[in-house]
């Protein structure tokens, strides 16, 4: 397991400081999910019959639905309806993730719940992802006792990477949004974050992670940040 310079863990609990709440991205942090979103994702594309490259659907990791549907449109002078394409892409992932027995979290996410809880810090998940789709997918994986509150993008007005999405979740949780962390892996969610004035943490152990170079700290394992978590609040 790789690990983080201890001048970058020391530098990162100074900015931390105070802890009030603690929010999750949900796809590609919560669960390795994004790799079901781009298949239900790529066969609508090839329904409508539009060329969508690698490239430009891997930019739109992070976006909301119907920001998506949105940009696909413009980008491509395509002829359907956008709020359509929402609700079917919302129902394909709702059928495919109902479908499935169960799902598993993400390796060493359990003990970082574990500890939070055990602090009593209140957790949200922040998701670009329908609130069905959310919802199914942490009682699939277990995770849902775990969460105080579940917010959608569709709950917002504007989606990542604007900070609407993490500003909404630290109001439901009583919480100022410069005492909140964020664990982001797009590189969307971690504009949002830090436009929202939180502390944000980048994790890249999902199969679709990238660098965040913009993000505060970036690990690649929970157990980093359960190693972080422990010597925080035992200072």
């Amino acid at each position: 397991m790789d690990s983080i310079p201890e001048n970058s863990i020391e530098k990162f609990k100074r900015q931390m400081k105070k802890l009030e709440a603690v929010i999750f991205d949900m796809d590609g942090v919560l669960v390795d999910s994004e790799p079901h979103h781009v298949a239900i994702e790529k066969k609508l594309f090839q329904k409508l019959g539009l060329p969508v490259s690698e490239e430009e659907h891997a930019g739109y990791m992070g976006t909301a639905t119907d920001a998506m549907w949105e940009k696909v449109k413009q980008n491509h002078d395509a002829d359907f309806n956008v709020d359509e394409m929402v609700q079917l892409n919302y129902e394909e992932c709702n059928r495919h993730f109902s479908s499935l027995e169960k799902l598993e979290p993400m390796p060493g996410l359990r003990k970082v719940l574990e500890i939070l809880h055990g602090k009593n810090i209140p957790i949200a998940v922040a998701s670009s992802s329908g609130l069905e789709t959310i919802e199914i997918i942490l009682e699939k994986t277990g995770l849902r006792t775990y969460f105080h509150e579940v917010v959608s993008s569709t709950m917002v007005n504007k989606s990542k990477p604007a900070p609407d999405i993490f500003l909404h979740a630290a109001g439901r949780l009583k919480a100022v949004p410069e005492n909140c962390m964020v664990i982001e892996d797009s590189s969307n969610g971690v504009k949002a974050a830090k436009a929202a004035g939180m502390l944000c943490v980048a994790y890249s152990g999902a199969e679709t992670s990238q660098p965040q170079p913009e993000a505060d700290i970036q690990i690649n394992h929970f157990e980093e940040l359960e190693r972080i978590l422990k010597q925080f609040f035992e200072k």
